[in-house]
């Protein structure tokens, strides 16, 4: 019995050494293996797992998506929007606008699921989107205008284009005259000042002084100095000042500018009587107070 036993075992023990040396079987590599390890070749260490949905590759857009995404993006240039009314450039910007976000909304994961299914249209957006564009077309209308009317300074100088008075300072003296003042540090290579205004809202300046007329605006030196002027023909409504220096050469660049109201005989009457009567409104208050709470809260 024990023979048999033995004989058995031995069998067993020399089948599986013959099979470990026996040819492997033959494997079937999905293909989705191969080109990984195709991939991994170059590489010393390979994990094979699946990419996370935000790492898969995209499928490249078309040439008809990409096409119609640049012209969603581009914009005509200076000149083609000069030669519109503003009314046409307001709608072609609003157009692209349009075409640009709705491009965005269209964006979807290689799943099928929206990347920004909130970036919908909806009237009230396309309302707020053309009050955007009607405000951007007016201020590059504006700009434009401005740069064609000034040089000099004025023209490097924003702040002065929007007339906010740097550098050129006023006093109505009597309700009827306007006195200006303006100051220079240096002066190189300048022959004197021309003061001009026009009325507001419009676009012509008439030229009211000149140093070639009026000693004082002739030019102080190179240290500069500080200049006056008396405009007693002015009339009530809005003006606009503006003061430009005339070099040796008789180049002539913008200064300085400010914005000036003269009010009226009536206006002026007005204003006083307003502001006598808030006097007298805010005393009766503090008198009215006085008089609840003689002590003062105590």
């Amino acid at each position: 019995m024990k023979v048999l036993y033995s004989a058995a075992a031995a069998l067993l023990a020399g089948a599986s050494c013959t099979s470990a040396f026996a040819p492997m079987a033959s494997v079937s590599i999905p293909s989705r293996t191969v080109e990984q390890q195709k991939a991994c070749t170059s590489s010393s260490t390979c994990l094979a797992m699946n990419l996370p949905f935000f790492a898969q590759q995209q499928e490249t857009k078309s040439e008809k998506d990409q096409s119609e995404s640049e012209s969603a993006v581009a914009l005509p240039s200076e000149q083609e929007l000069d030669s519109m009314s503003m009314e046409e450039e307001i709608e072609l910007l609003v157009q692209k606008e349009l075409s640009k976000t709705r491009s965005m909304s269209k964006l979807r994961t290689s799943g099928g699921v929206e990347y920004a299914p909130w970036m919908g249209i909806t009237e009230s957006d396309e309302k707020m989107i053309r009050s955007m564009m009607r405000e951007k077309t007016e201020a590059r209308r504006k700009r434009q205008e401005q740069e064609r009317n000034v040089s000099g300074n004025l023209y490097r100088d924003s702040q002065a284009q929007e007339l906010s008075g740097t550098g050129l300072s006023y006093k109505i003296i009597d309700g009827s005259e306007v006195e200006l003042t303006w100051a220079t540090k240096t002066e190189t290579n300048t022959k004197g000042f021309i003061v001009k205004r026009r009325a507001a809202k419009t676009n012509d300046y008439s030229v009211i002084a000149s140093y070639n007329e009026y000693g004082p605006l002739m030019s102080k030196g190179k240290d500069g100095g500080v200049y006056r002027y008396l405009d007693s023909s002015v009339t009530p409504g809005g003006w606009v000042y503006r003061i430009s220096e005339e070099d040796n050469m008789g180049n002539e660049a913008d200064v300085c500018q400010c914005l000036v109201e003269v009010e009226t005989a009536d206006e002026q009457k007005a204003a006083v009587i307003a502001g006598v009567g808030f006097a007298v409104v805010a005393l009766a208050a503090f008198v009215a107070g006085i008089a609840m709470d003689p002590m003062n809260g105590y």
